[in-house]
């Protein structure tokens, strides 16, 4: 294995945890921030429809990822499906009181 030179036996370079960047901003990160804006703004019963071709040769389930992963951190829980030609992306609906009790 190498070493990076740095007399202390390590791997790799150390680096102070201030300057380490916080978050990841990932290549759908623009994507993902319209869509959240987007479903922000819809009726209830309504989806965003996203062309797959805006991806630019990207993968949906690239994009499908990261989204989960951002409304998982938020809480936002959301609904998906496609088809050949879109990405649809809605608020889930809220779970329903089937009125049992414990």
């Amino acid at each position: 294995m190498g070493r990076n030179g740095n007399g202390n036996g390590m791997h790799y370079e150390s680096v102070n945890r201030a300057d380490v960047p916080e978050g990841r901003k990932g290549k759908h990160r623009k994507a993902v921030a319209d869509i959240l804006a987007d479903l922000s703004k819809l009726k209830t019963q309504q989806a965003v429809k996203i062309p797959l071709i805006s991806l630019n040769g990207e993968k949906m389930q690239n994009l499908r990822s990261a989204l989960n992963r951002v409304t998982r951190d938020k809480n936002i829980p959301v609904v998906t499906s496609s088809d050949e030609k879109y990405l649809y992306v809605w608020r889930a609906d809220p779970p329903k009181n089937t009125g049992a009790t414990e």
